[in-house]
């Protein structure tokens, strides 16, 4: 078993290294360079001597072509790049599984469970509602009273609230004009790649993309509901 993984490691690093040395390309911008080199040498050669070509139109023409190979060495480069980060971004969201998380939503899966949230209010607030309207667009407010700046953690107790299991919209609204994010805590139970990132399955939140983390850990939250 061990001689099969470091055959393993050895492919995936020769893989990364053989991509980073076509991304370059030196070869081909060494056969560019003995190409341009022979052309001018033909084109001194048949010059008029009456009227010779200036010198510094050839460092001109060479210099115009090293930078046309450059940039496309760093155009390639970069697509390389892109692809070891899209790599690094699924193992760090398959690592994730079985953890605790925060994303940000606009929308969540209710069942029988209560569901952890919270809002970061950027300014006091005596009157914030919370709104949850059901897939028929039945309203549910539920008053979360007066609140500080700051973190706002609260729970959403199904059973309580009278909320029967399906998806539910979201929003929050403050007497001081805010619309602050809901954030739901929830553990994440599967991870898929899609052509857009890995897309994560948190309880009570649903399918959320990678990008919509806003925190990792498992921090306790007071229920307010």
């Amino acid at each position: 078993m061990t001689t099969v993984s470091s055959l393993e490691h050895s492919k995936q690093a020769y893989g990364i290294d053989e991509a980073i040395k076509q991304s370059v390309n030196v070869s081909d911008a060494t056969q560019m360079e003995n190409q341009f080199i022979t052309l001018m040498v033909a084109q001194i050669k048949n010059q008029d001597p009456t009227n010779p070509v200036d010198s510094s139109q050839f460092l001109e023409q060479y210099s115009a072509m090293s930078q046309v190979k450059s940039l496309e060495n760093m155009s390639e480069l970069s697509k390389s790049n892109l692809v070891l980060l899209d790599n690094l971004q699924t193992l760090t969201a398959a690592g994730l599984v079985g953890q605790e998380v925060k994303v940000a939503v606009s929308s969540m899966r209710l069942d029988t469970e209560p569901v952890k949230a919270q809002i970061n209010l950027q300014h006091a607030s005596s009157a914030t509602v919370l709104t949850l309207r059901d897939s028929k667009g039945v309203k549910k407010e539920i008053q979360l009273g007066s609140q500080a700046p700051g973190l706002v953690p609260f729970e959403i107790d199904p059973k309580a609230l009278g909320l029967a299991p399906g998806d539910y919209a979201l929003e929050v609204t403050t007497d001081a004009g805010e619309y602050p994010q809901v954030e739901i805590s929830g553990l994440v139970s599967n991870v898929r790649v899609s052509a857009e990132g890995p897309v994560l399955d948190v309880v009570g939140a649903g399918a959320v993309p990678f990008y919509n983390i806003t925190e990792f850990g498992q921090a306790s939250l007071a229920g307010l509901l």
